[in-house]
């Protein structure tokens, strides 16, 4: 068995909320929205939002509620300018900045912030894995 992640699931509190956020403020689209869960494609995986309600149900059990978790997804850009930009957009959507952008010791560009349900993202921008 080859091994991969295919999904990246985050569980919100408000799907229509966490929908606006990322189609709104990050600028992505949706490639598929139902009742409970909202999918994103990315090159290699989907970014999946799903209901909190509809995971207890699934689960049988009740779930704390958000808050800022043990995960951080990185978003890395194609150059530092849009470290800002990506921020920028993310901080008026409702995203609650941690980190302003900086260069880091390690020879990035980056910054943190956390979406309207506690996940935490970085966004950055480093020489060694730039792409066009």
């Amino acid at each position: 068995m080859q091994a991969r992640i295919s999904f990246i699931t985050l569980v919100v509190a408000d799907l229509n909320r966490a929908l606006i956020f990322y189609r709104d403020a990050l600028g992505l689209m949706p490639r598929k929205v139902t009742e409970h869960v909202v999918f994103f494609d990315f090159s290699t995986l989907q970014l999946a939002l799903y209901s909190m309600d509809a995971l207890a149900m699934d689960l049988g059990v009740s779930l704390p509620c958000a808050g800022l978790g043990r995960t951080a997804l990185a978003h890395n850009v194609a150059a530092a300018i849009e470290v800002d930009q990506l921020l920028q957009q993310a901080l008026q959507g409702g995203a609650v900045l941690l980190k302003a952008a900086h260069w880091a010791k390690w020879g990035a560009y980056c910054a943190f912030f956390a979406d309207p349900d506690g996940h935490l993202w970085e966004v950055v921008w480093h020489p060694d894995f730039a792409y066009s």
